[in-house]
């Protein structure tokens, strides 16, 4: 897990090395063991280093490989690396180091660009062609590593974190008008290749980008979810679905134990977490460090779920760390989370996973987490009411989005509200092939785009604000395709879940299992109040704010002057979305 940055010129210039090493300087947190700057030409590639697969020197980044012609910057980890060094051994390939980035690049100088079908694992890479001056870019099939993209005359720039883009300047930082839409509408999803601000752009999960020399491009989706089950599908047993579900899980958890390094576990005390918690203490991982965190109540809503956490930890003998962070803590973290934000981002549990990762970072360098199951084995309480939708995208809105495109016309100025893009999005989305019913749109939709653009896209933000690696196996892309097979009614059943929760019964102790289902509380910043509103108070009172031009001044008063009355159709403050959009422009200097 690291940081990767570059620059590519396409008007005869040498690559600005200044403007690369100001982005690797900015993603330090995200790889503080080391860091690296290569250019040649035209190219410049930056690297930050967190160690984790072959700890030695040999292990560098940028990685140069002088006999094949080609250099790499790359960000993640190849879970079957190993087996894939052994093929290319055999056809007659020979390695300097022991870890899985020099596995990328002889398989790049094998299979090209289509290389990135071989691979299990999450990663997000930029390779040169010394001889033809080609440059590649990748990112993993579900998006769990970012990257950025920024442009200008003459030359392209990319990295792992969009801060990282302004600091080497030259960015146009005007608000993309389409990209608002979707954070105030869509939940605060902005999917790829927008991002908030114009200039800066992402490359879409499971794309392949080929650059030539001459900054001629194009780009290739490599991989793609159906989620529609066949007859045959239809006909396997629910028994059946559970087995081969668990042992697809099995797998994933396995893979995601690669490391020179211990690797650990966010226990948030929920089924995912603790189902994986389960899973490595059945492979026979001892010692196994597991870690919560909890905050303060208020507005009469707990803060906490140790209660559930403690019963898998005790269950399995776990080393436990229980982290509690008093309301004064909370408040004073709240700037340091929104610096480390790549983008915007309005969930409570931002500063959960910042203070938990810091504290983590401190025991560990891996951690496995949950993330996904909900998206991909329909846990959320929008998915029944689509069951048997006969319009798919009304009802899915209905449900989801925070305002419809009459609300946005009150909240936004003018200039700035457009058309209903993000309902636009979804229905194009929904008409694509691969998911006929509802539901099965819903599932894929939230699995390849809201899970990428919310809650990965917050994990990786916050656990490498701390240098620590977050592995994710309900996001294996086998298992995804595993259950885009399963009927959604078996997904559904039990209150959601129902084939994932049926083999944990198996597994782990069932008062985790038929609990309440949670999410990671922070009451605080739902019940804006005391300091908290003080602090929005002040932001949106700036005159940065007053003079952006984005939000109706009128509604920006309405929500300051009642925050608990406002509240979204997902229980999330109104006040603080439009909040955190400037208080994240203000951090970043924009």
């Amino acid at each position: 897990m690291c940081g990767l940055s570059g620059e590519i010129r396409f008007d005869g210039a040498l690559a600005d090395t200044r403007a690369v090493a100001a982005m690797v300087d900015a993603m330090i947190p995200r790889g503080p063991d080391s860091g690296g700057l290569w250019s040649q030409g035209s190219a410049a590639f930056g690297h930050r280093r967190l160690k984790i697969i072959d700890l030695s020197e040999t292990a560098q980044q940028p990685m140069v490989d002088s006999a094949l012609g080609l250099t790499i910057a790359f960000n993640g980890c190849i879970y079957n690396y190993k087996a894939l060094r052994a093929e290319l051994e055999g056809k007659g390939y020979r390695f300097f180091s022991q870890g899985d980035t020099e596995v990328i690049l002889k398989a790049y100088h094998r299979w090209g660009p289509d290389c990135v079908r071989q691979f299990h694992g999450m990663f997000a890479f930029a390779i040169r062609e010394r001889d033809t001056g080609r440059t590649v870019l990748a990112r993993d099939r579900l998006g769990i590593k970012p990257l950025y993209i920024s442009e200008a005359p003459g030359r392209l720039r990319f990295a792992s974190s969009l801060p990282a883009l302004l600091a080497a300047g030259d960015v146009d930082t005007s608000i993309d008008p389409e990209a608002l839409h979707h954070y105030m509408s869509f939940h605060a999803v902005v999917p790829a290749p927008l991002t908030i601000l114009r200039g800066v752009r992402k490359i879409p999960p499971a794309t392949v980008m080929v650059i030539e020399a001459d900054g001629n491009r194009k780009s290739e989706t490599y991989w793609t979810l159906s989620v529609n089950p066949t007859a045959e599908d239809k006909a396997v047993s629910a028994e059946e679905w559970e087995e081969r579900v668990m042992d697809a899980l099995r797998t994933a958890v396995k893979r995601r134990l690669v490391a020179d390094v211990p690797v650990g576990v966010l226990l948030s005390g929920g089924l995912d977490s603790s189902l994986i918690t389960g899973l490595l203490a059945e492979s026979g991982q001892t010692g196994l460090k597991t870690f919560s965190v909890g905050f303060e109540a208020a507005g009469g809503e707990k803060g906490d779920e140790f209660q559930y956490s403690d019963i898998v930890a005790k269950h399995y003998g776990t080393d436990h760390h229980q982290i509690f962070v008093p309301s004064a803590k909370l408040l004073e973290t709240l700037p340091h989370t929104f610096q480390a934000m790549n983008e915007p981002m309005v969930s409570y549990d931002n500063v959960g996973f910042f203070l938990l990762s810091q504290e983590v970072a401190k025991h560990v360098k891996v951690v496995q987490s949950g993330q996904g199951a909900d998206e991909v084995f329909a846990g959320y309480h929008w998915y029944p009411p689509l069951l048997d939708s006969s319009d798919p995208v009304t009802d899915y809105a209905k449900v989801f989005f925070d305002r419809s495109q009459a609300e946005m016309a009150e909240v936004l100025e003018p200039g700035m509200l457009g058309q209903d893009v993000s309902r636009a999005f979804v229905a194009k989305h929904f008409g694509q092939p691969g998911a006929d019913r509802a539901v099965d749109k819903a599932l894929r939709l939230d699995t390849t785009v809201m899970l990428v653009d919310d809650p990965v896209k917050r994990v990786d933000s916050m656990t490498m604000a701390w240098g620590l690696e977050a592995r994710v196996p309900f996001l294996d892309h086998d298992l995804v395709e595993l259950a885009g097979h399963v009927p959604a009614e078996l997904k559904l059943a039990d209150g959601g879940k129902g084939v994932l929760k049926s083999g944990a019964r198996k597994i782990i102790p069932n008062a985790v299992i038929d609990r309440p289902k949670g999410y990671f509380p922070v009451p605080a910043l739902k019940y804006i109040e005391g300091p908290y509103l003080e602090m929005v108070r002040d932001t949106m009172d700036s005159p940065q704010a007053r003079n952006r031009g984005v939000f109706k001044r009128s509604y920006v008063e309405m929500l300051m002057d009642a925050p608990k009355a406002h509240i979204t159709p997902l229980r999330g403050s109104m006040l603080w979305q439009v909040a955190m959009l400037e208080l994240w422009l203000q951090t970043h200097g924009v």
